[in-house]
């Protein structure tokens, strides 16, 4: 397999992880329901694709993107970062456990969220950049596919082919509901409140699911790096 081909795939699986946010997505659900959609739609899928970029960006630049590169006296650092990435999934998803609802719970939701109906474009904005670059679980996520690729020995074309990947399928969840928002408005409402409902009555197992994956593939890449 080429190198590019073994990022992408090491990217993949992030990306995905990163476009299955549930609560985001009640987010740009919400923003979408909203009188204001039209502006603060675009607004919050444009945040959101920033935050991945330049979270991103940055660890590349940080690791080496291709100027740097490990040598034998350091070889084992890619691997202890992703035990480390490993250790940090695991405590997430035990978190999210922890925090579960109970049964028959009502579904709670943060206080940013009711401030979605009567948000301006630039508060959405920095909210998408926030969910996308600074939540913990995503942040994981995109130091996760970003190590990925610096590490994978690519030229500087096949870096940036890569990232664009990784923010694309990290972003389809909220750019795709504004795109189609865009083309047909408010017909998309039963859409959208059908998606909420699922979000919410499975926010727990999906979490659970994304991040105890990631988890186990990031301790098992970092260990058998350790002692391969």
């Amino acid at each position: 397999m080429t190198s590019l081909a073994t990022a992408l795939g090491d990217v993949l699986p992030t990306a995905l992880g990163v476009a299955l946010s549930p609560l985001p997505i009640i987010a740009i659900v919400l923003i979408l329901m909203s009188t204001k959609a039209g502006r603060t739609g675009p607004a919050f899928a444009l945040g959101w694709v920033l935050g991945l970029t330049v979270v991103a960006t940055v660890v590349l630049v940080v690791v080496g993107s291709g100027d740097v590169v490990f040598d034998d006296s350091a070889s084992s650092i890619p691997s202890a970062i992703k035990l480390a990435l490993g250790v940090v999934f695991a405590l997430l998803a035990a978190n999210v456990w922890r925090k579960r609802p109970r049964e028959n719970a009502p579904a709670t939701q943060p206080g940013w969220m009711t401030k979605l109906d009567t948000a301006k474009p630039l508060f959405a904005l920095s909210i998408g950049a926030l969910l996308s670059g600074v939540n913990p679980k995503n942040l994981a996520l995109t130091v996760t596919a970003a190590m990925a690729i610096a590490t994978a020995e690519l030229h500087p074309t096949q870096e940036v082919v890569s990232l664009i990947v990784f923010v694309a399928i990290g972003s389809i969840s909220f750019v795709g509901p504004v795109v189609a928002y865009l083309f047909v408005g408010e017909r998309m409402t039963p859409v959208l409140q059908k998606l909420k409902r699922f979000m919410e009555q499975h926010n727990t197992a999906i979490m659970l699911v994304v991040l105890s994956l990631l988890a186990l593939s990031n301790l098992g890449k970092g260990v058998g790096g350790l002692i391969g």
